[in-house]
């Protein structure tokens, strides 16, 4: 999979020289999300509002490296199987058809 373009906020972290010269560098578009736009802006927040309830807080862990073993476990559940009220009840990643997407014939 190659990334064309990337979405971010406007936050300095992403305004960098180092992180422009890496996009450059890359290939990849960078795009900034407008400022008070629920539109994109709400989808991001809704994400992060998500994880801290369902991933990050939803029980205790030992130790931050625990924790980010769990990441990746709980994105795949939230994307390919969790239910999405926004999305009719379906995951964001039964919308896509499996003819555009290889990566539906990757998951397992």
């Amino acid at each position: 999979m190659r990334f064309t373009r990337v979405l971010t906020d406007n936050g300095a972290c992403y305004r960098s020289r180092v992180f422009r010269r890496l996009l450059r560098r890359l290939g990849i578009k960078h795009v900034y999300t407008r400022p008070y736009t629920p539109r994109t802006n709400g989808k991001a927040e809704r994400l992060i509002q998500t994880a801290l309830r369902e991933w990050a807080y939803a029980r205790s862990y030992d130790t931050s490296g625990q924790r980010a073993l769990h990441l990746n476990p709980w994105l795949r559940e939230y994307n390919w199987h969790r239910p999405h009220a926004s999305l009719d009840y379906v995951s964001p990643m039964s919308r896509i058809p499996s003819a555009l997407n290889n990566v539906l014939g990757l998951h397992n």
